[in-house]
């Protein structure tokens, strides 16, 4: 499994429902969600991703999940190439980062986590091995051990299959608690 780096902006990309997501998988909710992923198209399902607030504090990792569809392409004129890379994944931990990260910032600058490339200026970037196993045994200090989330599907039930047993297929419409994928509340103006 590699890991991934899912980066957030509020200065760029409000989230206005970041409280609510936040609320609900706190209270063991499979919540899905479509996010920017750059250039990245070597991410797969059941891959993990970490979500990073840049640019205001308070700055660091606040949210973690695993992939549960490849990068796709979603039309958007105001990129160059008329489209962006998007991924879909479901949270298996997140804070309402407008108020708090799991860990800091600051945290990340000592070693092993300082091999790492954490201020990436858009979403999809690998985290490194050495970091990647780092980071896996200091979130789980933190949050505990989590299982997989089961998947939401349409209608707002759940699936007994994990994310990694059954990736949505490409045709499959979006899960109920995702957002629109068209919106460009986290896809990165320079991916």
């Amino acid at each position: 499994m590699t890991a991934f780096l899912l980066i957030w902006s509020p200065k760029k990309w409000p989230w206005p429902e970041l409280p609510d997501f936040a609320r609900r998988v706190s209270a063991g909710d499979a919540v899905a969600d479509t996010w920017g992923c750059g250039f990245a198209r070597g991410i797969l399902p059941g891959d993990r991703v970490f979500l990073h607030r840049v640019s205001s504090a308070p700055r660091g990792l606040f949210g973690s999940g695993y992939v549960t569809r490849a990068p796709y392409e979603v039309p958007d004129p105001t990129y160059k190439r008329g489209y962006r890379l998007c991924i879909d994944f479901v949270y298996d931990w997140l804070v309402d980062a407008n108020r708090e990260v799991v860990i800091a910032r600051d945290d990340l600058r000592v070693h092993p986590f300082s091999v790492q490339t954490w201020d990436a200026q858009s979403s999809g970037t690998t985290i490194k091995p050495i970091a990647e196993g780092a980071l896996e045994k200091r979130w789980m200090q933190l949050v505990g051990k989590r299982p997989m989330p089961a998947l939401p599907v349409a209608g707002g039930g759940l699936t007994q299959q994990t994310a990694m047993e059954s990736p949505a297929p490409a045709s499959a419409p979006a899960p109920a608690s995702a957002p629109t994928p068209a919106r460009h509340r986290r896809a990165p103006r320079s991916a």
